[in-house]
């Protein structure tokens, strides 16, 4: 007789969980995904408004060829699940002194345009910007991020047969510090700096080598048609064709171990999941704060999980704009960035922060019509304790935000309330154990990165995918682990 196909029940639906799911049942595996929410998507959540869903989490899709790659496997196609459109804008940014500068996916238009806002110096220094920032992105892409369990003493290998390395990378200094010695206008600085946020850090306290997210951005931003929420809908439709199943309002609350192993997934209902293989894309953090029960608690070493990543305030709500000409990607700067990252470090609010907004029915050739979606956010601090938000505290919030941006001539009609607002503490309710943290471990440090977990945990049969684990956070890098889950989880089947 023929013996039945491995079972494997992942647990969470977001893009770690849905990239492993299709991979592995494309092997031949029985796979069955449950989530607590009741749609797929994870952080890729959404808010109802009268316009329409719009989007409450991650905004920037990057690195095309990531979810190309991951359909490919599979023998489909991309593009027949997801209508994705490139933005010929990748943002645009104002400052109070009344600069604006577009970013586009053309590095000839983009120096072009800082030696218009900022003068010939400016556009000579961006240009070798994106020369370091490519060379860095080139030398750390593969033996880092696609790499299923990076080494230091690997990577210090690689640096030492490409000295020049060292120079780029500018291991001894913070971003901040590498970026203000790279640009002598301090909003390129600025500007540049806040690609830290990208992973949750401060570009005061993240490492130089952080400068290479810009060369992912650069390479092309994409536009999903309908939404974000839609890449994961696309993504769960290619799961279904692959054979996988879906049980959605299921929430997980424990691992059963058996003989070493993990052998089933036990529900809140009381269903129990008989499993040879266990995918957690949930937070790490999750497990070694015991909510996976006992037997998974040692897992994952606290020292991978912490310190914390940033959080957030996240506004999405519809209204009709007044205002400064927005595209899909818009950034609107505080006048010093001490205002924003010293209170986080602290643990409040930023007294006056930079927001990003992403106006989610513009775009490269669109022009909308009455009321738009919205979506802003300002970075906010990780919360310790379980403590719910304030009225005073959303308020204030609601205070700085739209007061921030009138003083850019931006106004909204209405002006949302804060039931349209997800703070810091609501984060961390929705996703449990993770401090309303969004990007799991903190990237502070220059070898943070190597710091996170990997797809394989202590236990076997139980293994890691997300934002939470290596390679880290944003929706390629989630997608990715889901790639080093399902090859971890092939290759100990077969050495088994």
């Amino acid at each position: 007789m023929a013996a039945s196909p491995a079972k494997v029940v992942v647990i969470g639906a977001g893009m770690g969980g849905l990239s492993s799911a299709i991979r592995l049942a494309h092997a031949g595996m029985d796979v069955q995904v449950i989530d607590r929410a009741p749609v797929p998507g994870g952080k890729m959540r959404t808010m109802a408004t009268e316009a329409g869903p719009v989007d409450a989490g991650p905004t920037v899709m990057t690195l095309r060829p990531v979810f190309e790659e991951l359909f490919d496997s599979v023998g489909a196609s991309l593009s027949d699940y997801v209508t994705l459109h490139r933005e010929t804008v990748l943002a645009r940014h104002w400052w109070h002194d009344g600069g604006t500068l577009d970013l586009f996916a053309s590095r000839e238009e983009s120096a072009a345009a800082v030696g218009e806002f900022a003068g010939a110096k400016a556009e000579r220094e961006f240009r070798a910007f994106c020369r370091r920032a490519e060379r860095l992105f080139t030398a750390f892409d593969g033996p880092m991020m696609r790499a299923a369990a990076p080494s230091q003493a690997e990577l210090t290998k690689h640096v030492a047969t490409h000295p020049w390395l060292i120079l780029d990378m500018a291991p001894h200094r913070k971003l901040w510090g590498s970026l203000t010695r790279q640009f002598s206008d301090r909003r390129l600085a600025q500007l540049f700096g806040r690609y830290a946020t990208y992973v949750g850090g401060s570009p005061f306290r993240s490492p130089a080598l952080l400068g290479l997210i810009w060369h992912a951005e650069e390479q092309g931003v994409w536009r999903v048609e309908g939404g974000m929420h839609q890449l994961a809908q696309g993504l769960m439709r290619l799961a279904t064709d692959q054979g996988v199943s879906f049980t959605f309002n299921a929430r997980a609350t424990r691992i059963e171990v058996q003989n070493g192993a993990a052998a089933a997934v036990h529900l809140a209902d009381g269903t129990r999941l008989p499993a040879d293989i266990v995918v957690f894309n949930g937070d790490p953090a999750a497990l070694g704060a015991g909510l996976l029960g006992e037997a998974a608690q040692d897992t994952v070493p606290r020292a991978k999980t912490h310190p914390r990543s940033l959080s957030a305030y996240v506004w999405s709500y519809a209204a009709v704009p007044h205002g400064p000409e927005m595209v899909h990607h818009n950034v609107f700067f505080c006048d010093n960035p001490h205002t924003e990252f010293d209170p986080i470090a602290q643990g409040r609010m930023p007294d006056d922060g930079t927001l990003y907004i992403c106006a989610q029915d513009r775009g490269t050739g669109r022009t909308p019509q009455g009321k738009e979606r919205f979506e802003i956010i300002m970075n906010g601090p990780p919360v310790a304790d379980g403590a719910e938000a304030t009225d005073e505290e959303k308020e204030t919030c609601r205070t700085r935000t739209f007061e921030t941006l009138a003083s850019f001539g931006l106004t909204f009609d209405p002006r949302p309330g804060t039931d349209w607002l997800t703070t810091p503490r609501h984060f961390a309710k929705l996703f449990p154990a993770s401090e309303g943290s969004l990007y799991g471990r903190s990237p502070h440090g220059l070898t943070a990165s190597l710091k996170r977990p990997t797809a394989r945990t202590s236990l076997p049969g139980l293994y890691l995918a997300g934002g939470g684990a290596h390679p880290g956070a944003g929706i390629p890098m989630a997608t990715l682990s889901g790639r080093h889950a399902a090859a971890a989880i092939l290759m100990d089947r077969t050495s088994t």
